[in-house]
């Protein structure tokens, strides 16, 4: 195998490709990138066995063929080279990987292409089409609550699903929800469940950060496949059932809060200064249009702050996790930002008047 490209293409090539690599590998040819060169295109491809990602792009191809490389170190080599340098890639003889730009020289060990695992990409039985900014939208509204947990594997990732003439995606880690919504392309609806894994939407995020063009979107019960221009991220879904998420969404909140977004955001990071690090707890009491927030952290003091906000209900004092709250104005867009509130033990309902397709739930805390 003989070809050469130029350093930009192959950097960005590798870019996309190498991030699915995992920096320790039990098996070793996981930490390699397969390259294969023919008729005058390379397509690279990286797996860790749950997430495979491949590009192609043009290259000058001398002798076709099929070689793996370490994936982490090939990139770092393309991300030193000089812009514009011509990288020529090609097996010596010693059956090594000769990479040569300019008067740089390196050579890399390889590992048969043929040990390199595949994964398979069949049985899908919804395809649709999704801009990138409509995609992103999606995931950037509900990611942040997915969670961490690993023995509650199946709230590892976001809930992909098609309802009423929805395409919608909800993320929840038993202490905060999140969803977002939008009119559902053709081949979505009725799209069955679906739970794709965090490390899977960190990736997909990557790819079409940026992009304005359309997402081909395949789905079986098994895999879900991504075609974001030249790339293809093909991932195993996460075998399980997700909650019903439906039954904690509170529907009955009466006492109506409208407060300053950004007004908001900076008061609760400001006060949650001093709260423990474990619980991040802080308090909300509302007395008219008058909101205070404060913490009493024994450790380290205490701090309190308040604001002028629309609200006129009954009295109420009830406490959230000071980051949960700021996760939640992170992703509102309008200048306010609505909360609708029951009791001292009852979720929030939080939602963004300027986007109606998304809301938020947030548990109480003790406090």
């Amino acid at each position: 195998m003989k070809f050469s490209m130029e350093r930009a293409a192959l950097l960005g090539a590798l870019g996309h490709v190498q991030n699915v690599v995992e920096r320790r590998n039990t098996i070793p040819i996981l930490s390699n990138v397969l390259m294969s060169a023919e008729n005058g295109a390379i397509n690279f491809v990286a797996t860790d066995l749950d997430i495979e990602i491949s590009e192609s792009t043009s290259a000058d191809v001398a002798i076709a063929g099929d070689v793996t490389a370490p994936a982490h170190t090939l990139y770092d080599i393309a991300r030193k080279l000089p812009d514009g340098a011509e990288v020529s890639l090609s097996i010596g003889s010693d059956g090594r990987l000769e990479v040569d730009a300019g008067r740089s020289h390196f050579v890399l060990p390889l590992l048969p292409a043929g040990d390199f695992p595949k994964m398979t990409a069949d049985g899908f039985t919804h395809n649709f089409a999704l801009g990138a900014a409509e995609l992103a939208r999606l995931l950037d509204k509900t990611k942040f609550a997915i969670s961490t947990e690993e023995t509650r594997y199946y709230l590892n990732g976001i809930y992909f699903h098609g309802i009423d003439g929805k395409l919608r995606c909800v993320a929840t880690d038993g202490h905060r929800l999140a969803l977002c919504e939008m009119a559902a392309p053709d081949g979505a609806d009725g799209l069955p469940g679906v739970i794709i894994p965090r490390k899977t939407i960190a990736e997909l995020r990557r790819l079409i950060d940026g992009l304005s063009e359309t997402i081909e979107i395949s789905v079986s019960e098994a895999k879900i496949r991504f075609k974001v221009g030249s790339a293809v991220l093909t991932s195993k879904l996460i075998d399980g059932t997700f909650p019903d998420y439906d039954r904690v969404i509170p529907k009955g909140g009466d006492k109506k809060l409208v407060i300053d977004n950004s007004v908001f955001a900076s008061a609760v990071d400001r006060v949650s200064t001093i709260s423990a690090e474990k619980s991040r707890s802080i308090k909300l009491t509302l007395e008219g249009d008058n909101l205070t927030l404060a913490v009493n952290n024994p450790e380290h003091g205490n701090a309190h702050e308040d604001l002028m906000v629309d609200y006129g209900a009954e009295n109420l004092e009830i406490g959230f996790n000071a980051k949960y709250l700021l996760d939640v104005t992170t992703q509102i867009e309008a200048r306010d930002v609505h909360f609708a509130l029951s009791d001292p033990a009852s979720p929030a309902l939080v939602t963004d008047p300027e986007d109606d397709g998304a809301l938020f739930v947030l548990m109480p805390l003790r406090v």
